[in-house]
């Protein structure tokens, strides 16, 4: 599961990531990332990296729209360490995301954050 500070639960953080920030596309998921300007600067520390999840009725039923999503925010929680602080990121399945395996959807994410960010390792 991931930690409740690494959730983006607020509409318009998901906007911002979708519209303000880059996107990588691969095979079977889209990754949106904004950058480290917090949305909300209220608080004086910089806020953790935050990473939030898009399955639509396309991928499937319910069963395998919660199954992507479960593999995903697995992924994404191994790989909160090289996202930079207070950035947003965004995962959106795409249609076939079910019959991936767990090695591809997380060959998809490395190559997409590895393009996003600038060819950091993760």
């Amino acid at each position: 599961m991931l930690p409740s500070e690494n959730r983006l639960r607020r509409r318009e953080d998901f906007a911002t990531a979708v519209r303000r920030g880059r996107r990588a596309g691969r095979p079977h998921l889209v990754v949106h990332l904004s950058g480290g300007k917090d949305p909300h600067p209220a608080a004086e520390t910089p806020l953790p990296p935050r990473a939030g999840f898009v399955v639509s009725k396309a991928v499937g039923n319910a069963v395998a729209r919660n199954r992507v999503k479960r593999r995903l925010r697995h992924l994404v929680r191994d790989r909160l360490s090289v996202l930079p602080p207070g950035s947003l990121v965004v995962v959106r399945a795409l249609p076939g995301a079910d019959g991936a395996t767990y090695d591809q959807l997380a060959r998809d994410l490395d190559a997409a954050l590895e393009r996003l960010l600038g060819g950091v390792r993760t």
